[in-house]
Parts: structure tokens; sequence; C-alpha cells
């Protein structure tokens, strides 16, 4: 596939997205993850939220341009995804299927080139949806929209149009999304060379509602080992993380969210343990 182009659409604002959410949970969370010597990657999960406890065992496997994933959990869902590049040069096609909920299957085609992204959904019923997506630009500046149409009804389920520029030691991203009804600006810096340390603001304007969010954080790496990452928004939500690396590839995170201007309430906690043997 072609490299050093602007990405997909749905990368403008994710450093800033990821800073802000990944890893932070609420739930107890235990993963084991195995590899075969016939090169398939296995991967049990147990979740346990409030007092409901679920599962699932899902399956990698990658030959030559094509890899294949599928899961099945504690509730019979089945689900499988295949993913192959270059089936015509600088693509890549995304097919996911589900057992019993059929109608949430679809096919996506991706094609990269050095100054454009474009994407093409379609889902795999009768009256299918259509999601497109273009993104234009180079790796330290892109310009992208993408829009959603329903056979069905005829309407448009989405339309958002989003603006990014990276630079080595920064990232910054402007998200015009629900259709018009909200504006999203973020900024990322990171503070080291490894990008391990880093600090975010991002602000949401929602103008149905005149609603604004404020939101500040980031990550610090303590050593090599260990990571700590926090946020604050304007209506007092705090969280906090702890992420250890206990061996090799298997990794202790500990997660915790207040409401500074409610003490009185229980705070939520969440442990995840996932180990690689």
């Amino acid at each position: 596939m072609s490299k050093g182009g602007p990405g997909l659409f749905s990368d403008i604002g994710k450093k800033a997205k990821d800073l802000l959410t990944k890893d932070y949970i609420s739930d107890q969370k235990l993963s084991v993850s195995t590899h075969s010597y016939t090169g398939v990657a296995l991967t049990s999960t147990a979740v346990k939220k409030g007092g409901l406890s679920t599962g699932d065992v899902a399956a990698q496997y990658k030959y030559k341009n094509t890899l294949i994933d599928v899961k099945v959990d504690t509730e019979s869902n089945i689900s499988a995804t295949f993913t192959v590049t270059d089936i015509i040069p600088s693509t890549k096609t995304i097919a996911s299927l589900k057992y019993p909920d059929f109608n949430s299957g679809k096919v996506e085609v991706q094609y990269f080139h050095q100054h454009a992204t474009l994407t093409t959904a379609v889902a795999l019923k009768q009256t299918p949806a259509i999601d497109l997506s273009v993104t234009l630009g180079a790796p330290t500046f892109a310009l992208g929209a993408e829009a959603g149409y329903e056979t069905a009804s005829g309407t448009l389920t989405k339309y958002n149009a989003g603006i990014s520029v990276t630079k080595p030691e920064s990232s910054a991203s402007i998200i015009l999304g629900d259709k018009g009804d909200t504006i999203k600006a973020s900024y990322v810096h990171h503070l080291d060379q490894l990008k391990r340390s880093a600090a975010v603001a991002e602000i949401t304007r929602r103008f149905s509602t005149n609603e604004n969010t404020f939101t500040v954080g980031g990550s610090y790496a303590v050593d090599p080992l260990t990571v700590v990452k926090m946020r604050l928004n304007n209506h007092g939500r705090l969280g906090t993380l702890l992420q250890h690396e206990l061996i090799p590839k298997s990794v202790l995170t500990i997660s915790s969210e207040f409401d500074t201007k409610a003490l009185d309430k229980t705070p939520r906690f969440g442990v995840a343990l996932a180990l690689k043997p």
C-alpha cells in the first residue's frame, strides 16, 4: 500500500481521543494471549462488570496478505473479520460477519494514495447503509469528510468534516460532527522523543444545547515500565490511570474516576490484567 499519505478520516483527532479515553476502565478484566506453533494467536478474555460476568475467546491467523479474526463469546455470538491487503494495489479490503445478527455484517474497501485516502463501506443486508469518507493532504496536514446514507429511507445518517495538522512534537485537529451539531478542537503536545509522555487539551461545543465541555489530561512515563495518566473536565470528572508492565508484554492497568463536585458518591474503579506468556 502507499505510504506517507494523509491517513484515514478516523485518524483525525485520534491521538487526543486515545490519550483521554484509551485504557480507562470501570470493570474487572483478565485476558490471556498465547501463540500456537501453527501461527494462530489465541486470546481468552473474562470481564466482570457489576454482578455480570462475560467472556470470549478470539483467534487470529495471518497468511501472506490475509488476516483472519474470529471471536466467540459466552452469549453464543460469533464474529469474524477477514482483512486482505493489495487485492488491488494500494487497497485494503475488510469483510465482517456476525452470527446470529447477519444484518450487522459489512464490507469495507480502503484506498491509499500519497495525497488521498478513500474508504467505502456497505452493509450486508437487503437495503444496505453506505458509508463514504475521503481524506486529502499529506502526513503533516489532512482535510477530510465522511457521510453515511441509508438506502431504505433515502436519508443521510451522518456527515462530518475534519482537519488536522501534525508535527513531530505536536498534533492539532478540528472536527465538525453530529451533522454539524458539535465542533471539537484538540491539541496534543509530546514531552519526549519516544512520545511516551504527552499533554492534551480538548474542547467540545454542542450547538443545540449551548453546552461546552473542556477536558485536559496527559500521560507521563515514570520509567520504561510504568505510565500514569490523568484527565479532568469542567464538569468535575477526574480520571486517573496507572499502567505497569509486569513482565515483557504483560500489563497491569488500574483506573479510577471521581466526581470532584460530589465526593460523597462512590468513585468508580477498574482493573485489567493482560498476560502474554
